[in-house]
């Protein structure tokens, strides 16, 4: 394959992706990032995030977000930004990040569909655990500059925002990025999420002042100058990679349920990019040329957590040395899930 062609594959990789991902997914979730990061309340974030928050509330609320959010891998980064910047802490922060776009309810109701209802509920109790474990094991290792970033975040002073009006704005915002994920025709994106985008509008001029708008705008801005770009260099080259690595090369590895086949699904799976609900109708093709089930609840699990986009992004948000823990913890967890399955339920 020629220089060109994979040129020219790249390319079409990143026109796909903008194509389909920006102004329906990652736009709202820029917005609701920066609306977060500048409107919300400090003592709000910490209460449920915070590196002080009972465990069994923070964990418990990070670890089942993604419910109701059908984001990809990348679509999270500006949600975890936001977070993360307003004061949650590493812990917390990674369960999120981990389980939002892992167990999104269409992507486990889909994978149940066309794999099997074994597949779909192992992928949903494994990424539950998964992203609480990655949260403590994150938590423990850097538990001293967590307690540095919460006490400077506590001595910044903000200003007052009526909490409901900052519940209402949340609310609009999710419910633009959840439908717009969910809604395919443009006509019924028109007819019901431009009424929610007007009203967004509105609300947003009469409750808040020119300066929370222009802390609004800027914290959105923001994340978007630092993230965005470096998305679509990851998109750009991940198209590039899948490319040039052959399917029947993978499957001739990933055959079996050892450690050894469970970590090549792992790590192939967390250099590709996966849309959301693209990875089941992906693997499902594998296993049809003898993927093993263990490899597969692998690829499930470190597929939509992990992608080359997203491990550029968050180092840069989190920094490499957390960032590079976070990948690791990832893919070992998710290889070590691969092979219990793989060993027990589908012998």
């Amino acid at each position: 394959m020629t220089v060109e062609s994979l040129l020219l594959i790249g390319l079409d990789t990143l026109r796909e992706y903008l194509a389909l991902h920006v102004l329906m997914c990652l736009v709202p979730a820029f917005f609701l990032a920066g609306a977060i990061a500048s409107l919300f309340s400090k003592e709000s974030v910490l209460r449920y995030f915070g590196a002080d928050a009972p465990k069994y509330i923070s964990y418990s609320v990070a670890s089942v977000s993604g419910v109701l959010l059908a984001v990809c891998s990348c679509t999270v980064l500006p949600l975890f930004a936001g977070i993360y910047k307003r004061g949650a802490g590493i812990g917390p922060a990674s369960t999120f990040l981990f389980a939002a776009p892992a167990i999104n309810l269409l992507a486990i109701v889909y994978t149940a569909q066309i794999l099997g209802f074994e597949i779909g509920a192992a992928r949903a109790v494994a990424a539950v655990g998964i992203s609480i474990v990655i949260g403590l094991v994150m938590a423990t290792v850097f538990r001293s500059e967590d307690r540095a970033k919460g006490r400077m975040i506590s001595a910044a002073g903000e200003s007052e925002i009526n909490p409901m009006h900052q519940t209402t704005i949340f609310m609009l915002l999710l419910a633009i990025l959840v439908l717009g994920g969910v809604i395919e025709a443009w006509l019924w994106r028109g007819l019901i999420i431009g009424p929610l985008v007007l009203l967004t509008v509105y609300v947003s001029r009469k409750w808040f002042d020119d300066e929370q708008l222009h802390d609004w705008m800027h914290e959105t801005w923001d994340l978007t100058k630092k993230i965005f770009p470096l998305l679509l260099v990851g998109v750009f080259f991940a198209g590039i990679i899948v490319e040039m690595v052959p399917s029947d090369l993978v499957v001739r590895f990933v055959g079996g349920n050892s450690v050894q086949s469970n970590l090549i699904a792992s790590v192939a799976a967390a250099l590709m990019y996966f849309a959301t609900l693209t990875e089941v109708p992906i693997i499902n093709s594998l296993t049809r040329l003898g993927m093993g089930p263990g490899p597969v609840l692998a690829m499930l699990l470190a597929g939509p957590a992990l992608s080359l986009p997203n491990m550029i992004v968050i180092s840069r948000v989190m920094g490499v040395r957390k960032a590079s823990v976070y990948i690791t913890l990832t893919v070992i967890l998710a290889t070590a899930a691969g092979f219990v399955a793989g060993n027990t339920i589908w012998r």
